[in-house]
């Protein structure tokens, strides 16, 4: 082989090297900043056109450093009692909100319903979906949300272990809101969130 062969092979092995150190740099700088992949497991977000045991989604990181996270959206955050698990749950309640549950209805208590105000969950929730009380939110037991932090439930609600169970998830555990589902391929797109 002559020297201006081995010149060129060289040349395009440092090529294909600086490519993959850039691509690499690139994919480290997004998954960090930006956009996370988790996995969906378990079955606590089925529900309507919602998360499936085994869906691949990416959680977007960079949204809740410019704005707070709202009401029915879906939020990826470390389980509390566990901060090596992660969580995919849906915000029912905002920080120093008081909620209740009463008859298969939650009740919001903020400055803008003194009185309270049932919650419209029939765009991800069955119509024969029960939402019960459980040890830390129990039928007909008022509480207030602690400030920065956000109450959760799953929309699979029996099968959902949720702040009904544990308690608040506090704003530095949330990891981000789910923004993109990329598996299985005939369910790709943009993951819709609810407003109320």
């Amino acid at each position: 082989m002559s020297n201006s062969s081995i010149k060129s092979v060289s040349e395009f092995v440092v090529d294909v090297l600086e490519t993959a150190v850039i691509a690499l740099s690139i994919f480290i700088i997004i998954y960090l900043l930006a956009f996370q992949p988790h996995e969906v497991n378990g079955q606590s977000m089925d529900g309507i056109d919602n998360f499936h045991n085994g869906q691949l989604i990416l959680t977007d990181k960079l949204s809740y450093r410019f704005k707070e996270p709202q009401r029915g959206e879906v939020i990826v955050f470390k389980y509390p009692l566990n901060k090596s698990y992660d969580y995919i749950k849906r915000i029912i309640g905002l920080p120093g909100e008081s909620i209740m549950l009463v008859d298969n209805q939650i009740y919001i208590y903020n400055s803008e319903f003194p009185e309270g105000k049932i919650i419209d969950e029939s765009l991800y929730i069955g119509e024969n979906v029960l939402t019960q009380g459980r040890a830390f939110l129990e039928e007909a037991q008022k509480i207030t949300i602690s400030d920065d932090s956000y109450f959760v439930m799953g929309d699979n609600r029996p099968e959902s272990s949720d702040s009904r169970t544990w308690g608040f998830v506090p704003r530095k555990n949330i990891i981000g809101r789910s923004y993109f589902r990329y598996w299985p391929p005939n369910q790709i797109g943009l993951i819709k969130h609810q407003s109320f």
